[in-house]
């Protein structure tokens, strides 16, 4: 599969246009990213100082790095766009991860199905699963909390 510039172009403007944060295509080699997020290619958790201090405002605002935002209780993964999370990665094998369970950075934890795109979720904060916050299916929102880690 590939694209000209302007069928990359009419996509732009239609998520542009649309409710939808980002989306991604993966075709063999080809591959397209298109992000309104701010800060998308931030990889690192967001230090637990800064995002501290005004918690209500991050609730209200997007915060610059969805994936990590601190709680009392440990860091929340979120969802970084709105769509069908998947919990498994196939339905009859098991679930990504339990309460419990050991998480690396990177590593994958959900699948959110949106336009028919499925997009990899990876936890951005190393521990322990402490909850599963979302069920098997369920339709998330943009910045909904899918899990909350104990940081190791």
């Amino acid at each position: 599969m590939s694209l000209n510039i302007e069928e990359i172009r009419g996509l732009m403007a239609d998520l542009e246009n649309s409710s939808l944060r980002e989306f991604q295509i993966n075709d063999g080699e080809f591959s397209l990213h298109l992000s309104k997020n701010e800060n998308a290619a931030v990889v690192t958790p967001a230090p637990a100082a800064a995002a501290a201090p005004a918690p209500v405002a991050a609730a209200e605002a997007p915060s610059e790095h969805p994936l990590a935002k601190p709680v009392a209780a440990g860091a929340e993964i979120v969802a970084p766009m709105v769509g069908t999370v998947y919990l498994q990665p196939k339905p009859e094998a098991p679930m990504f991860k339990q309460v419990g369970d050991k998480v690396a950075v990177g590593e994958t934890v959900a699948v959110i199905e949106a336009m028919k795109l499925m997009t990899e979720i990876h936890s951005e904060v190393a521990g322990t699963i402490a909850e599963i916050l979302v069920e098997n299916e369920e339709v998330v929102d943009y910045n909904k909390p899918l899990y909350i880690v104990t940081p190791a």
